[in-house]
């Protein structure tokens, strides 16, 4: 089983594809999501989102401030201001 994954910011769609975990900064701290996830509904405080694809090695990764994300039926929404791809050469 998996994830279907959408990321959307105020300019359209960051990301959207299949994921074998998410792992998101939830209003009441990091929260990882698996298939199978019960239905939630959370605000996101400023952190990084981490996508997980299915046989892949490494997570992709965005920086947010805030926004909002929402799982159901193994549908993940999430719904930021903006979104910034970290990548090797910006993480700190």
């Amino acid at each position: 089983m998996a994830l279907e994954v959408d990321i959307v910011d105020t300019e359209g769609t960051v990301w959207s594809g299949t994921a074998a975990r998410v792992i998101a900064p939830a209003g009441g701290g990091e929260m990882g999501i698996l298939a199978g996830h019960v239905p939630v509904l959370s605000v996101l405080k400023p952190g990084d989102i981490r996508v997980l694809e299915p046989e892949a090695k490494d997570a992709m990764r965005w920086h947010v401030t805030g926004g909002f994300f929402s799982v159901d039926s193994d549908q993940v929404t999430i719904v930021v201001d903006e979104a910034v791809q970290v990548t090797a050469e910006t993480a700190h």
